[in-house]
């Protein structure tokens, strides 16, 4: 209790008196149900938002923060009120918070989704010359392309280093300007020496120094999607190629260093087989049972949800469900391993949710053999 006094001494008197009032709020209207909350400003800036599968208990943690250390007392602190909504169950609650978020980029949300930090993506960027290189987590509304997720964001950096050497993909700056050799105005003198390094020693077409064409470049760039996809392996044949000629020619050194290349892509290959059938593992209808009564379906593809709705209980709903799970699942073309910036958030979620709750996942219910092929 004298602490509690302590730390509501420290809080100027208009300050308490407003936390006051959002507390005792919360303490006659919030109910222990799933649901997300939101801390507001005067303005009505959502600076806040949360989920529990007991929404009150959640909100009283915050009011119980010693201000002004923990970061709870300092948001109840700038809040000038609080404001929530019940859901049917905690998972979707997740998928509602994340939404939420994603809506509203609250400043004091840090991240998109807690479990981010642990994975790595490879991303390929959008405009002339894009690049491929490693990062964690996503902008999630950018225009790029994300492979991914995978652990061990060093060995997956090694990996694609010897993807880029392979097909002459560049490594810069993202600022760097591109000169290339078809286009229609260049710069007086294009500087090739010292220039690119990686282009010197014939690792880089050279899009900087006017050294390839838009198409040319574009065109491995097309092999490094489809290699990343596992369409096919064509970096690893031809340096499995080069090492066997180098072999031939008794320079066995160069060989060695060859085969170290094909090893390292060869592991970024295999990640890329295993992240393909994680994801495609998750793939499946999933019902959960909610709060009084209120059990919803859920159609997830690749571990996004692709369709939600009340769980059908007739006849006739359960046709008009199994239509919309054949719409999902009816492209034929097989998914690779891109996934768009603006998906990662919710797959990282909703293949965290499984982990956790592994019971879940037993619960669920495959799709169709006809359907999941294309999966």
């Amino acid at each position: 209790m004298a602490l509690r006094r302590r730390r509501r001494k420290e809080l100027p008197p208009l300050v308490e008196a407003r936390r006051d009032t959002m507390l005792a709020a919360v303490k006659s209207d919030a109910r222990d149900k799933p649901g997300t909350y939101r801390l507001l400003a005067e303005d009505g800036e959502v600076l806040y938002v949360g989920k529990s599968k007991g929404v009150r208990t959640r909100l009283l943690t915050h009011f119980r923060a010693e201000y002004p250390r923990d970061k709870s007392a300092r948001m109840i602190a700038e809040a000038h009120s609080v404001a929530w909504d019940y859901e049917p169950s905690e998972f979707a609650a997740c998928i509602s918070e994340l939404r939420l978020i994603k809506r509203w980029r609250p400043r004091y949300n840090v991240a998109m989704k807690r479990d981010a930090r642990h994975y790595a993506f490879i991303r390929l960027t959008a405009g002339p010359a894009p690049k491929l290189h490693v990062v964690r987590g996503s902008h999630g509304h950018d225009d790029a392309t994300y492979f991914g997720p995978f652990h061990g964001a060093v060995q997956l950096a090694e990996a694609l280093r010897e993807l880029n050497d392979a097909l002459g993909l560049r490594d810069c700056a993202l600022d760097t300007r591109m000169h290339f050799a078809d286009q229609v105005e260049l710069p007086v003198a294009v500087a090739r020496t010292p220039g690119c390094i990686r282009y010197e020693i014939g690792r880089c077409l050279g899009p900087c120094v006017a050294a390839t064409t838009a198409a040319q470049y574009d065109e491995r760039v097309r092999l490094a999607r489809e290699f990343l996809a596992g369409r096919h392996d064509a970096p690893i044949v031809a340096l499995r190629e080069a090492m066997e000629a180098s072999s031939e020619r008794l320079e066995f050194e160069r060989a060695a260093a060859l085969r170290d290349k094909v090893t390292r892509l060869e592991s970024l290959q295999a990640q890329f087989t295993r992240l393909r059938f994680a994801v495609e593992t998750l793939s499946f209808t999933y019902t959960v049972s909610g709060d009084g009564g209120d059990d919803r379906a859920y159609v997830i593809r690749r571990g996004r949800v692709r369709h939600e709705g009340p769980a059908p209980r007739t006849p006739a709903e359960q046709a008009l469900f199994d239509a919309r799970v054949a719409e999902v699942f009816a492209p034929v073309a097989r998914d690779s391993g891109a996934v768009p910036a603006h998906e990662i958030d919710e797959l990282l979620l909703v293949a965290s949710w499984f982990r956790q709750h592994p019971a879940e996942l037993e619960r669920a219910t495959p799709t169709a053999p006809a359907l999941t092929r294309s999966a």
